[in-house]
């Protein structure tokens, strides 16, 4: 618990001296995503493997940089195992098995690469694309808002005992590991019976693991899976998926920090992405209703849809809305920027516009910027007792219809972008823009 204490602090310490530069969205005197992040993985060569994992892991174990390793069908690290990642190892997934690793309950992932030198989980394809393999799974014993006190992953995994696919527990601050300069790059494999799997889940995982700086890339399913548990998210990215940047479910909850997701129009599901979706269950009458309602707080995040015409793509239907926010769930995100969406934030149908849900669902010091409306409630076109409420100067957010060019300090650089808002270019006004 020490260790989140210590990075919480550093980082409110550092959001708070950075009051002269960038306040809103993500933040940093220097471009962070600049040097372990990759835009253009497609182009790189990772070589070879030269061993091979497969089955479960049963003994504690460490992969080493000079190797470069191929993961089999699924594979498991069970039995209270210790996986250790070196800084600079490659890890791929097989193309042919759609390969994936499960870190089971009870079992830990020490995968601490460095700006320099980070940890990477890519395709075995020498041409990669979304979905070439599975993903990677994290499993703890932290609480779910289901019946009973566990779940088991639904994905058509094929363990050796059940017990490898079982997630959720009590203990809220459980430790499944570090994920630290982590990049997740071309998962998300298709299946007939189970739909996609996700770049990232992160199920019933407890406080004391550590995410930071983790990127998943061209995902075919979701790039952040949450479900359940209880953990603080720092300086994570989504690029390029297929389905949601972030997805949480099952009583979640989480704080995300520092953190960044970038839609293309181009690259979505049939049934529309967003970049955060929240939902306390998929079906109510499996909500235990004594336990807690996934609550998220999300503070400096960018949500950028790239395009060049945006307004094109907003008639041809390639732009979803921003944020979905299902019934029961409590959001907040603060000092934010949502640029580009058709329209920011979407609350679902069945969450009423009143005083208990206002006082649930908070937007400050946020920037909307080029969305075609700002928050709705599904399937009604009448925003305005919405629009008046977060509109009012007590919550300081700004609308805006500027350029990503005028907006963002480097949106367009492909290799290297810089999302990080372009504070002398934006006029301030607490005063809704009429769309």
């Amino acid at each position: 618990m020490k260790k989140i204490t210590q990075l919480i602090f550093v980082y409110l310490v550092l959001c708070g001296s950075l009051s002269a530069q960038q306040e809103k969205g993500i933040t940093g005197y220097s471009n962070w995503l600049k040097s372990w992040t990759e835009f253009k993985p497609s182009q790189l060569d990772y070589g070879e493997p030269t061993q091979i994992l497969s089955g479960n892991i049963t003994k504690d174990t460490k992969l080493n940089k000079k190797n470069v390793y191929l993961l089999l069908g699924d594979v498991f690290v069970t039995d209270s195992t210790t996986l250790t990642i070196e800084p600079g190892t490659v890890i791929l997934g097989d193309f042919k098995s759609k390969g994936s690793l499960t870190i089971s309950r009870g079992s830990k992932i020490i995968a601490e690469g460095t700006e320099t030198d980070p940890i990477v989980f890519s395709s075995s394809r020498g041409l990669k694309n979304e979905g070439d393999w599975g993903g990677l799974f994290i499993l703890g014993d932290a609480p779910l808002n289901t019946f009973g006190e566990e779940s088991s992953l639904n994905y058509g995994l094929r363990p050796s005992s059940f017990e490898s696919i079982s997630y959720g527990g009590n203990n809220p601050n459980s430790n499944s590991g570090i994920l630290k300069y982590v990049r997740i790059e071309f998962a998300g494999k298709n299946t007939k019976d189970y739909g996609n799997f996700n770049g990232l889940t992160l199920a019933g995982v407890g406080r004391e693991t550590t995410i930071y700086s983790v990127m998943v890339s061209y995902c075919e399913g979701n790039s952040f899976n949450i479900l359940g548990g209880d953990l603080i998210m720092v300086k994570t990215v989504s690029f390029r998926s297929s389905r949601n940047d972030y997805d949480f479910n099952y009583g979640a909850q989480c704080n995300i920090l520092n953190s960044l997701a970038v839609r293309s129009p181009y690259v979505s599901s049939p049934d529309g992405s967003k970049c955060i979706s929240i939902k306390s269950y998929n079906q109510k009458e499996n909500l235990d209703v004594s336990k807690k309602e996934t609550m998220v707080f999300a503070e400096n995040m960018t949500l950028i849809n790239v395009t060049d015409d945006l307004e094109s793509n907003i008639k041809v239907g390639l732009v979803q809305e921003a944020i979905f926010i299902g019934e029961d769930t409590s959001f907040t995100i603060n000092n934010s920027v949502i640029s580009g969406f058709n329209p920011a934030v979407v609350l679902d149908e069945n969450v009423r516009v009143n005083g208990e849900n206002l006082d649930k669902i908070k937007f400050s010091r946020t920037y909307f910027n080029n969305c075609n409306g700002n928050i709705f409630v599904e399937y009604n076109q009448n925003n305005e007792d919405l629009e008046s409420w977060y509109g009012s100067r007590a919550f300081d957010n700004v609308y805006s219809k500027g350029p990503d060019s005028e907006t963002f300090i480097d949106a367009s650089n492909g290799k290297r972008p810089d999302f990080r808002l372009r504070i002398n270019k934006i006029i301030a006004s607490n005063d809704p823009v009429d769309d």
